[in-house]
């Protein structure tokens, strides 16, 4: 422990923390509440355990998000947006109306429309037109609601991943997981309120900040699980250290760090203490989740999910698991759906085995969470970070080049209005002309689904207050069962 000071080299910490009226223990819970947020007291004071449920600023139709993330911006074209008028102007250049001081990644503004070579059939009460190639998707199209209009600010892989995670093009801003638990917390008693699951080739581009907290304590961000095995390294007991020992070691680790706390006020120590506690819990809980065979056959059978092997479709059988067990975010990234045209990248063969490794599974989640009755409090999202282009890529197969005017995503569930198509492109697919969804527009409207005012979920940094949607947004009310 610190030598108490002398009055002359006391200094404005040993104030705080020696001050009866608690101004320490004040200033920390301030920290980790945020001045924009409604949060007040809980069954779990934040002061000890910073993810403790808190209330909403107003009756929530979602309580849980699971946001499947398809790195790499799919094709709108080839999935979801079809455009006759497209195909009879294939080989054509585009209008120079439409590219005027626009800008690209690789292609040039004289390069030529391309049609799509998919078909297209419609579905359901709804009529949405779907690709054959989801041909799962297409039998649930009246419990999703599509976004036809989405756009976006950023043409570049990892800037645009930043912007659909965290509302900024720049890396170190807290993501929308951990904006959430941020603000309402987590049901998980022995888990991370925000986990991260990854699948297909290689992780996403921008890597850990695309789920980082940010500026807010750490304890917010998301913790990427593995898909088999023990989710998080080294989360067993070393040889000879059995759970009584390791309780004792938690034990004596978290009075030093207690004492710390108490000093300094420093979030980042609770976030310490809340960690060293869940490591513990998750010692039990972690194992027991990832073990698949307490599943149907019939369940399994439903995502196409193999115990012991890593696929998507685990993943999504994981996702479902562990909402029920509490945790507020999951977020499944899968790659690659860059589709530029090269080999392994094309819009062929290439486009048809991912959406084999997609389709199904994303399906069987909302099946399944609709069984079990979790869907209409259960947020489900599908997209990328950006969409593809009319125009081909000249390479050596057919591919799109990276488009931010207009893309699609789907959502479910959590008082989404299930059979809607939002929105609508022009006769070529370039810009969204009808009912179109920016960015910051589709986070304030999860945040509003989730009882969250975007405006009031602020935290004070650096002299200003931030939120998700930064100085931009707008709930858009017709996404709204």
């Amino acid at each position: 422990m610190e030598p108490v000071p002398s009055e002359i080299t006391r200094t404005r910490r040993h104030f705080f923390h020696d001050c009866r009226i608690g101004l320490g223990a004040l200033a920390l819970t301030e920290l980790l509440r945020g001045r924009g947020q409604s949060a007040s007291s809980s069954d779990r004071s934040r002061t000890t355990d910073p993810l403790a449920p808190l209330p909403t600023h107003f009756p929530a139709r979602a309580k849980r998000v699971i946001f499947m993330f398809m790195a790499g911006g799919p094709s709108q074209h080839e999935l979801f947006d079809f455009k006759p008028h497209l195909r009879e102007l294939h080989g054509q250049v585009i209008p120079t109306s439409f590219v005027e001081n626009k800008r690209f990644a690789f292609i040039k503004k004289d390069a030529t429309l391309l049609g799509t070579k998919r078909n297209f059939a419609r579905y359901g009460e709804s009529g949405a037109e779907i690709s054959e190639c989801l041909p799962h998707l297409a039998k649930i199209v009246d419990e999703i609601t599509l976004i036809k209009s989405m756009k976006t600010d950023v043409f570049n892989h990892g800037p645009a991943k930043f912007f659909m995670n965290t509302g900024s093009p720049m890396f170190g801003r807290p993501s929308f997981g951990s904006w959430l638990t941020y603000g309402i917390g987590s049901e998980a008693e022995d888990l991370p309120g925000f986990v991260v699951l990854q699948s297909g080739p290689r992780g996403p581009r921008g890597g850990a900040p695309n789920w980082g907290s940010g500026f807010l304590p750490t304890t917010y961000q998301g913790v990427p699980f593995r898909g088999v095995g023990d989710p998080i390294l080294n989360l067993r007991n070393p040889d000879g250290i059995d759970d009584l020992r390791q309780r004792q070691f938690v034990d004596a680790v978290n009075d030093f760090n207690r004492l710390r706390l108490d000093a300094t006020g420093d979030p980042e120590i609770a976030t310490r203490i809340s960690a060293y506690e869940m490591a513990f819990r998750m010692q039990a809980s972690a194992p027991r989740l990832m073990d698949l065979s307490d599943e149907s056959a019939e369940t399994l059978a439903l995502y196409g999910a193999e115990p012991g092997q890593p696929s998507f479709a685990n993943n999504c059988l994981l996702a479902r698991r562990l909402v029920q067990r509490g945790v507020r975010f999951v977020q499944l990234y899968h790659t690659d759906w860059d589709h530029h045209g090269n080999k392994g990248t094309e819009l062929g063969e290439s486009l048809d085995a991912i959406c084999k490794q997609v389709d199904q599974p994303a399906a069987a989640l909302v099946r399944d969470l609709k069984r079990l009755g979790m869907l209409d409090d259960t947020l489900v999202l599908w997209g990328g970070e950006f969409g593809r282009t009319p125009q081909g890529e000249p390479r050596d197969l057919i591919g799109r080049d990276h488009h931010i005017e207009a893309f699609t995503m789907w959502g479910a569930g959590g008082g989404l209005k299930p059979g809607l198509v939002l929105g609508r492109t022009d006769d070529i697919g370039y810009y969204s002309v009808e009912d179109p969804v920016h960015v910051h527009d589709l986070h304030a409207t999860l945040l509003h689904l989730l009882g969250l005012d975007h405006l009031r979920l602020t935290f004070r940094f650096q002299g200003r207050e931030f939120r998700l949607t930064d100085v931009a947004g707008k709930v858009v009310n017709k996404l709204l069962s």
